[in-house]
């Protein structure tokens, strides 16, 4: 009578090097083609990003380090003595100023904007919300600077404005060369993208809640507060950041429209560069902490600018 065999005599058959050679190589090979199909496909627009953005960036960079550096001067960075330039309260005033325009335009296209996306987004006929959407797009198709000579036309002393309140025996308004003309050019400028924002995110706008809401016995505007707001806060956060990195570094509007009390960073920086005073050094400085300062409007409009609207 036969004994059984058990299992573990029972030798396991192990591949040899010469079987397995080629599978690693298989893998090897994928593994490569996995890395550099997506290399291959940011090479364009990489290459083009770093000899435009990156390089320029670096040196600019590294001008902001040689204090006084006129054009034709050797470039020998030796220190943050631009940097503390900044931090005089001259060139604080400037900076705050920059800050006080873009938040402040922020402020009117969001108060202005909001209403008209609601109303769009929510209220009008569906087959007239492309062509409304695309009224507010048509200021775009023009030059900023013919915009902003718009408005110079119509603020002046002499412009349509005060000839309205003229003829209405009505006194005449000073805007010109002041900050409300800078607020009224800055908002007109950027007020589309604000509507554009918000209406993609009031478009997807959950009625069932609000329905719930005025069921349980809300008002109009705790329903507001408690279920529009939130559900669409991720583009109030988008369009918010978006119009403010562009106010912040806005050049035309300030320099037209407010004068020269309306000094910003954006005309100080030109100013260091093709003005009187040609000191590439501190502009360039100048240069860095705006570009600091977009980075991180950017990062937080990256953050809190792209979630799903809250349920």
């Amino acid at each position: 009578m036969s004994t059984p065999t058990s299992h573990s005599s029972i030798p396991n058959p192990t591949p040899s090097d010469e079987s397995l050679e080629p599978n690693l190589q298989v893998g090897k090979r994928r593994s490569w083609k996995k890395l550099l199909e997506p290399l291959a496909l940011l090479a364009p627009g990489g290459i083009w990003l770093g000899l435009l953005l990156l390089l320029p960036t670096l040196l600019i960079f590294e001008l902001s380090l040689v204090p006084n550096i006129r054009p034709g001067d050797v470039v020998n960075p030796s220190g943050l003595k631009n940097y503390l330039l900044v931090f005089q309260p001259i060139y604080l005033q400037v900076v705050w100023r920059s800050v006080y325009f873009a938040f402040g335009t922020t402020l009117v296209c969001l108060l202005l904007g909001f209403p008209v996306a609601y109303w769009i987004g929510q209220m009008a006929p569906q087959r007239w919300r492309n062509l409304l959407l695309l009224g507010f797009v048509l200021p775009l198709w023009t030059s900023s600077l013919l915009r902003s000579y718009a408005w110079i036309t119509i603020l002046r002393p002499t412009g349509v404005v005060n000839t309205i309140l003229t003829s209405l025996k009505l006194p005449a308004l000073d805007l010109l060369n002041q900050s409300a003309a800078v607020f009224i050019g800055m908002g007109y400028s950027y007020l589309p993208y604000m509507v554009l924002i918000l209406y993609a995110s009031i478009e997807k706008l959950d009625k069932r809640l609000l329905e719930a809401s005025a069921d349980l016995g809300a008002y109009p505007m705790q329903s507001f507060w408690k279920v529009t707001v939130p559900q669409t806060m991720p583009g109030i956060a988008a369009g918010s950041l978006l119009v403010f990195i562009n106010t912040l570094g806005d050049f035309v509007d300030p320099e037209l429209l407010g004068g020269a009390s309306s000094m910003t960073i954006s005309r100080l920086i030109y100013n260091q560069f093709l003005g009187a005073t040609q000191n590439w050094g501190f502009g360039s400085s100048l240069s860095m902490v705006l570009i600091l300062a977009v980075s991180i409007a950017i990062a937080l409009l990256i953050k809190y600018g792209d979630r799903t609207p809250q349920r």
